[in-house]
């Protein structure tokens, strides 16, 4: 069920993290992906494929479009109000999806059980009700936040805890797909 604190529909989430590579603002080359609050425990999100992003000629990568996937279904836990991270992401590519498309993305939480978070996502490209290019289920794990502080590289983790602002600091660790 969606948290009682959770954003309302229509909401856009905003970064958790500047350095994010999924919606961090601050990455030159990564995929600044605007994701919004959607109805019930759902969310909406979209992002623009860059020449950075490509694989073969004129086509993004694989691997972007999975991260795209990733960044979309993780965003839901802010919708749950908990810390998750990805257990598995099961990806299929169902057509190329060109450099400079949009790709509009909608997730939603199918399950919930103990620490385990499952959601599927689709990616549509020429509109959010456009072919599907891209769909995954995921699997998300429930963590405290001591996953990241006991794991993540030591000069980024004080960066962040020692941020001045007080919102950028909390949300550096509040969800993290």
């Amino acid at each position: 069920m969606r948290h009682p604190d959770a954003p309302a529909a229509g909401e856009l989430l905003g970064a958790h993290y500047g350095q994010c590579f999924g919606c961090g603002g601050e990455q030159a080359h990564g995929l600044h992906l605007a994701a919004r609050a959607g109805d019930d425990v759902s969310i909406t999100a979209e992002f623009t494929v860059k020449p950075a992003h490509q694989g073969a000629p004129g086509l993004a990568h694989g691997g972007v479009l999975a991260s795209a996937l990733d960044e979309t279904l993780g965003s839901l836990n802010w919708l749950l109000r908990t810390i998750a991270v990805t257990g598995r992401l099961e990806t299929d590519f169902v057509r190329p999806v060109p450099v400079g498309t949009t790709l509009y993305l909608q997730a939603r939480v199918t399950a919930v059980a103990g620490r385990k978070i499952y959601s599927s996502a689709t990616g549509r490209i020429g509109g959010p009700d456009g072919p599907v290019a891209v769909r995954a289920d995921a699997l998300f794990i429930q963590v405290e936040v001591n996953h990241f502080i006991d794991n993540g590289r030591p000069e980024e983790i004080r960066a962040a805890m020692e941020d001045p602002d007080s919102v950028r600091r909390a949300r550096a660790f509040e969800v993290n797909p």
